[in-house]
Formats: structure tokens, C-alpha cells, sequence
């Protein structure tokens, strides 16, 4: 008697485990401290503490990226991991921290400044994500989110050191927070830095300049800081008025009309 053929037994599907790399999602992770820890001591009036760990936060997100290219440890997971650290770090962070120091007291204005930040933040993240393959690696479209909060938590900064009151900053602060918002979803283009490569040799002077910059740093670090970014914050806007003149001189077009 024929027996039937048998079906061959599957053989059990292996189960693979999609690991996550703990280098740069430690960067990751302390940037997003960084973020929180700001908020919670912007509650307690601690507002020296709140602006410099937002600074932190700026540093430690510009290494994980980098950290996990020069590793070869980038992923989707350290990807969205980074995006969301960033939302909180130098989206609600610098905003909430503003609003604690100089925004309260301007009943809806304070809050709609502080808003308008959070909400050119989120558009800001959303967008580089989604151009982030399209995009011109050597420029930003509109001001990164950490030079926005750097810009915010600096003006903080430099307030709080000088020992300016809250209150004596109101519209100074409404501006500037107006202004970082707005400019996150600006069309300007940012210098990125992201076409230097840290693997290749440099020249000396550039060793002796980054020497330089920490010496004027350690000088009055929240003035000098300040205004670094804030030099940062308009040279997109400089950028595009050279750039308009120079097409309208190409043109042949009067510059002053």
C-alpha cells in the first residue's frame, strides 16, 4: 500500500532580535535629561541651572549623530529617538524656561510667544525628516532647533548673570522668542558644518582658532555664547540679502530699487 506523501516539516523560523546601540542612544538619553532637568529647575526659579543644561543638551545632541556615523551604530530607532529628545530638549524646554523668567506676566502674549517657539520647533523637526534625503547636507532650511534654544536659553543666561529681573525683559524676551520661532521655519539657509570630516587631518591654524574660541568662551561664557548665536541666528538673514543684491547686480537691475 502507497502511503500518501508527506508535507516536509517546517523547520522552526529563527527569531531575530533587532538590537539597539547603546552608544549614541546614551548621548541620546542625556540630552533629553539635559531637556527635563531645565524644565524642572525653570519650575524652582533656578534659571541660571535651567539655561546652562539646555546648552548641555545642544552639546550632547551634536555628538550622538556624529558618535553613531563615526561607529557606524546609526538606526531608524536612534533616529526617531533623537528627533523626539530634540522636541523636548529644544522645543518645550527653552520655551517653558522663557515663560517661567519673563513671560508669565504678559497674560496671552507671554504664552502665545511661548507657543509660537514650541510649535516652529515641531514644524522645524518634522520638516528636516522628511527633506532629510533630499536636502543639501552642507545647509539647514531654517534655523536648527538647537541654535534656537541656545539663543533662547541664552538670553536667560546672560539676564540671570547680569542680574536682570524678569520682568525688566519682558519685551526683549517676547521678541527673541518670536524671532527663534519664526526662523526655525524660515526658508534661510544655515551653514550645517556636517561637511567637515572629523577623520581627516586639518590644518594647524584651525587647532589653534578652536583653542582660541574656548580661551574667549571661559571669558564670560553667557555674553560670549549669546553672541555666537546670535551672529548664527542672522547670517541666514545676511546670507539672503547677499544673495538677493548679488542676483539683481547679475541682472543688471539697480541694487536700490
Amino acid at each position: 500500500m502507497i502511503e500518501p506523501a508527506r508535507s516536509p516539516v517546517p523547520q522552526k523560523a529563527k527569531i531575530v532580535r533587532r538590537g539597539i546601540y547603546l552608544l549614541p542612544n546614551l548621548f541620546t538619553t542625556g540630552a533629553l535629561f539635559a531637556g527635563f532637568y531645565a524644565i524642572v529647575m525653570a519650575m524652582n526659579g533656578r534659571f541660571e541651572l535651567a539655561s546652562t543644561a539646555i546648552f548641555v543638551a545642544m552639546v550632547l545632541d551634536g555628538l550622538d549623530g556624529r558618535v553613531a556615523r563615526l561607529t557606524r551604530t546609526q538606526s531608524a530607532f536612534g533616529a526617531e529617538y533623537d528627533s523626539l529628545s530634540d522636541m523636548v530638549s529644544f522645543g518645550v524646554a527653552p520655551a517653558l524656561v522663557m515663560y517661567s523668567f519673563a513671560l508669565k506676566g504678559m497674560g496671552k502674549l507671554g504664552w502665545i510667544a511661548a507657543f509660537i517657539y514650541c510649535a516652529g520647533a515641531a514644524l522645524r523637526l518634522a520638516r528636516f525628516n522628511t527633506m532629510l534625503e533630499v536636502q543639501d547636507k552642507r545647509w539647514f532650511q531654517g534655523l536648527p532647533s538647537p541654535a534656537a534654544a541656545a539663543l533662547v536659553a541664552g538670553l536667560v543666561w546672560v539676564a540671570f548673570d547680569n542680574h536682570f529681573a524678569g520682568a525688566d525683559m519682558r519685551w526683549p524676551a517676547w521678541v527673541f522668542t518670536v524671532f527663534a520661532g519664526l526662523t526655525m521655519v524660515s526658508n534661510l539657509r544655515f551653514y550645517s558644518g556636517k561637511d567637515i570630516n572629523l577623520r581627516k587631518s586639518v590644518p594647524f591654524m584651525f587647532v589653534v582658532l578652536i583653542a582660541l574660541s574656548f580661551t574667549l568662551i571661559s571669558v564670560d561664557p553667557p555674553i560670549v555664547l549669546f553672541a555666537i548665536f546670535m551672529g548664527y541666528g542672522l547670517s541666514g538673514y545676511l546670507m539672503a540679502a547677499w544673495q538677493f543684491f548679488a542676483n539683481r547686480k547679475a541682472k543688471g537691475l539697480p541694487v536700490g530699487k
